[in-house]
């Protein structure tokens, strides 16, 4: 059980399950039953999946203002792109802080503490002059700490709710909220800049649905939700959970330190061979999410659809369609990944892997074409763009259900901690700073022209087909290991 307030759990041998403790106590705590999940756990979903909308709300709002920020602030494209890889960056370090703290103590509290956080920090950014551009940074560094509590502890708080057959679609809906949330970012950006004719705007909404999700925290979160470990989910019986020590030849799970758990995740092939996976993915869908809307932007003024931005607030008409684009192919993507997994699964064990393998090699061709296309009709990168994202998205849940099966329950907060930090810290934290300095190098060696402009972003986003290639073939490497330690995180 998780205790009231910030204090260490019991060992799992100290605690009273099922039968025998309900003689002794009722706890306020959601109970891991076979009868199937109560009304309140889907209510506790929805609060959890309101708050990861509003999280990744915040991811993306400045992407979706870029060219407007990047002008007040008069940055460079390098300079541009450091802005979110300062998010990543501290996003990643704070992740196995949390990851640790989840699997350990108290994770309501933990949660709420985040919400707050990143939206106060939100809502003062808004008033950053253009003088002060380096407390902006870190204003979205901080933003970037208070997602990190969110995005670690979330997820392992669905999978305690949900046996295993509707774990995956909860997961699936919370992760449909990722690519939701991250288009609604643009389009709240672009539309309040719009609406408002000054970007600041665009950082004051959030923080006010920030402040309804933690007022349904505090008031439809219980404060104990009961954590399944093996022997939970093996000893259901009839609505209740047995101790593990009734049934004989099961072991009792030993409390292991942070650095044992860490060691025994090394020796996981599957869990290994799929972060670097969602690496590949978060490194593409990093470089995508940043420079996207500016690239289409230097594409049109490049055809002389559109002239150069020389007014207070730029047209944001790319931000709002790609931000469309965005939640269409997260939704469908999302659905259709999971759809598959639960079909695929029946006939063959290493289905997962082998979707996202697929998935993978499909939107790195997607996204090759969209860039060759884009100097001569901005239609065909818009579908080819909408169906590298689709085949991205398709991917979301697999990856992180995955990880659920190959990996014991009691190490899950921070194996998913782990995979933020290196996923981010080898994918998204880098590339869109990498794309803004290629961008800049390839200009500094050409006359400053228009055309150039382009084809400097054009050249430096090739880089993400390629490592889109990298990221399917590390989940068929995945395929290869994932039954076997599938095998051994039931034992």
């Amino acid at each position: 059980h998780e205790n009231t307030g910030l204090q260490s759990q019991p060992p799992p041998e100290e605690q009273n399950y099922g039968a025998t403790a309900a003689h002794v106590r009722q706890g306020p705590f959601v109970s891991a039953s076979r009868n199937g999940p109560a009304k309140r756990d889907y209510l506790i979903t929805a609060v959890l999946c309101y708050a990861n909308l509003i999280n990744f709300m915040d991811w993306f709002i400045v992407p979706g203002i870029l060219l407007d920020i990047q002008k007040y602030f008069k940055l460079s494209d390098g300079d541009t792109g450091l802005l979110q890889t300062v998010f990543i960056l501290c996003y990643m370090l704070a992740a196995p802080i949390f990851g640790y703290l989840g699997d350990r103590y108290n994770r309501k509290i933990i949660l709420g503490a985040g919400i707050f956080f990143w939206s106060s920090v939100t809502l003062g950014s808004s008033f950053i002059s253009e003088l002060h551009y380096r407390i902006f940074f870190l204003s979205r560094g901080l933003v970037g700490i208070g997602s990190a509590s969110y995005s670690t502890i979330a997820p392992t708080i669905i999978a305690d709710l949900f046996e295993e057959g509707k774990r995956t679609t909860m997961l699936s809906i919370f992760y449909i909220f990722i690519p939701v949330g991250s288009g609604l970012g643009y389009v709240l950006a672009a539309g309040m800049a719009d609406v408002t004719g000054d970007w600041h705007w665009a950082f004051r909404v959030t923080p006010c649905m920030g402040g309804l999700a933690l007022v349904l925290l505090i008031l439809l979160v219980p404060h104990r939700i009961q954590r399944r470990t093996a022997a939970h989910r093996a000893l259901s019986i009839s609505g209740t959970i047995r101790v593990a020590a009734e049934k004989p030849g099961v072991q009792r799970t030993a409390k292991t330190t942070w650095c044992q758990d860490v060691i025994s995740l090394a020796k996981n092939w599957s869990f290994i061979w799929s972060s670097l996976g969602l690496t590949a993915m978060a490194f593409v869908t990093g470089a995508l999410g940043m420079w996207v809307p500016l690239f289409l932007y230097r594409a049109q003024v490049v055809q002389g659809i559109v002239s150069p931005c020389l007014q207070e607030s730029c047209n944001s008409s790319n931000s709002l369609i790609f931000g469309g684009i965005t939640i269409g192919t997260g939704i469908l993507g999302v659905i259709a990944g999971a759809e598959a997994a639960r079909r695929l699964r029946k006939i063959n064990n290493k289905a997962d892997p082998l979707i996202c393998a697929t998935s993978m090699f499909i939107s790195a061709l997607c996204l090759y074409i969209a860039l060759m296309v884009a100097q001569t009709s901005i239609l065909s990168t818009f579908i080819f763009i909408a169906f590298g994202e689709l085949f991205l998205s398709v991917n979301w849940a697999v990856v992180t259900d995955i990880l659920l099966y190959v990996v014991t329950p009691r190490r899950q907060s921070t194996a998913l901690a782990l995979q933020i930090l290196v996923s981010h810290l080898l994918g998204d934290a880098g590339s869109p700073y990498l794309i803004g300095i290629i961008s800049n190098a390839i200009q500094a060696k050409n006359a400053h022209s228009l055309q150039w402009s382009f084809w400097s972003m054009q050249y430096s986003f090739i880089v993400c087909a390629f490592v889109g290639v990298f990221g399917g073939g590390f989940f068929l490497l995945t395929s290869f290991c994932i039954e076997e330690d599938r095998k051994e995180a039931q034992r």
